[in-house]
């Protein structure tokens, strides 16, 4: 007898807990919604007294408690007199140190958020650079453009005159997260590309448009960090740097890498510091990369059949369509260093067709015909209509691209000063707008302006 009065206790103990559970699961939801229609309505204060009893009572009922009560805490900010000021600035952290707590995957953007939180608040450059840090350790890919930019330049101020291991260090870092996110966001532009365009959905034409901007802010990111370390990145600082440090990490691909890559890049090739560079890191890691920085070192011996053997190598050995794109454009650069321009071309457009949206490789067919005008026409309109061809791959690289508009208007707008006139025309008796035949190597027609 006792045992079942024991079991009916247990039982209405069970079940009266499982009714208070229910009903509190319900008010969770009721107030969670009535919040969420206030919110989508931009009622912030209609919203504030259901939100907060959401953030007390049901912390976990979905992620969207916080990334629809930021809106209401930031709104209580912007809205505070001098003394409300505080608890509303405490309210904004608690909605990221409680969405940490619940959900600590969004680790990296949480702080991310946080820092740029700190910083229009006025913190120091010191606090900031906590949060910062941590995203950027956490994942690089969640730390915005201009947090990017924020924690290099501290970086840099903290280090450029006593530690500049260090600051090279970062900035390859730094450049390979940017890398790795333009390489995941060209690929998605390059699906939606390769979608029929008559049929082609709101969405995506959407989507592709916040992807390219995404691009075009890493680009002014990496233009912002060259920018800012130029100063001591030139070939002078980084040699005998290279070579201090040589000895010790010379069976270190990853150093290896971002030594050879850094030289490359500033193109402090031809110091014999270099091929040493080179030749220790095709022995470190034998790889479809390497493979390419060692044809450029066989190109300079002297040893062409070789080289393209290894440039070939380099090539079919990577199986990740970007990367592969970007080998082949790496070596369409070495070609065209070495005069050897039709190669050259033929590689850009290699790289294009595994990465169509991959404009630098039009620029630099662009720049190969601009340096050929005068080896590729007889009088004044055949010189300047070689400037029309380098234009319409300017023009393209900037279509495909526009990440690399700034970069690609200096080109058009060099070209463009540099195209026949109507006078040109009309001396020469070229009338606008017919097709005109450019010989030499470039052997196109283009269409007279």
């Amino acid at each position: 007898m006792k045992k079942m009065r024991q079991k009916l206790a247990l039982l209405f103990f069970v079940v009266s807990a499982s009714i208070v559970f229910s009903q509190e699961n319900a008010d969770c939801n009721i107030k969670y919604n009535l919040f969420k229609v206030d919110v989508k309505a931009n009622k912030f204060d209609d919203a504030y007294e259901n939100w907060m009893w959401c953030m007390d009572n049901c912390p976990t009922l979905t992620i969207n408690i916080y990334k629809l009560g930021i809106k209401i805490a930031e709104h209580k900010l912007e809205n505070a007199t001098e003394a409300q000021k505080p608890a509303a600035r405490d309210l904004v952290m608690r909605v990221y140190n409680q969405r940490l707590e619940n959900y600590p995957q969004d680790f990296a953007y949480v702080c991310n958020e946080i820092a740029s939180f700190k910083a229009d608040q006025g913190a120091s450059d010191d606090e900031v650079f906590v949060f910062l840090e941590k995203s950027f350790k956490a994942d690089p890919s969640d730390l915005s453009a201009k947090n990017t930019y924020k924690y290099f330049d501290i970086i840099l101020e903290r280090n450029k005159d006593t530690n500049a291991q260090k600051v090279f260090d970062s900035y390859d870092e730094i450049g390979e997260a940017l890398e790795l996110k333009r390489e995941v966001y060209s690929k998605k532009i390059e699906e939606i590309n390769a979608k029929d365009s008559t049929t082609l959905s709101a969405k995506d034409q959407r989507s592709r448009d916040v992807y390219q901007q995404i691009i075009t802010n890493l680009t002014l990111v990496e233009t912002g960090l060259d920018s800012k370390l130029s100063a001591i990145s030139t070939c002078e600082n980084l040699i005998p740097l290279n070579k201090k440090y040589f000895e010790e990490n010379k069976n270190n691909a990853e150093w290896l890498r971002r030594a050879v890559s850094r030289m490359y890049n500033k193109e402090c090739t031809e110091d014999p510091f270099y091929d040493t560079l080179v030749e220790a890191y095709v022995h470190a890691d034998p790889s479809s990369a390497t493979y390419v920085y060692y044809a450029q070192i066989l190109l300079k011996k002297g040893e062409s059949n070789k080289a393209m053997e290894y440039f070939k190598k380099g090539i079919e050995e990577e199986t990740d369509s970007y990367k592969k794109a970007k080998n082949l454009l790496t070596v369409a650069q070495i070609l065209s260093k070495q005069g050897r321009k039709p190669e050259a071309r033929n590689y850009c457009y290699k790289a294009l067709e595994y990465a169509p949206t991959m404009g630098k490789a039009y620029l630099l067919i662009a720049g190969m015909y601009a340096s050929s005008a005068n080896n590729c026409g007889d009088d004044i309109v055949s010189k300047r209509m070689v400037y029309v061809a380098a234009l319409n791959k300017a023009i393209q690289a900037k279509s495909v691209d526009p990440s690399i508009s700034s970069l690609a208007n200096k080109y058009i707008n060099n070209y463009l000063e540099n195209s026949p006139t109507k006078k040109d025309l009309f001396v020469a008796g070229v009338q606008s707008g017919t097709s005109y035949k450019i010989g030499c190597w470039i052997n196109e027609t283009v269409r007279v302006p």
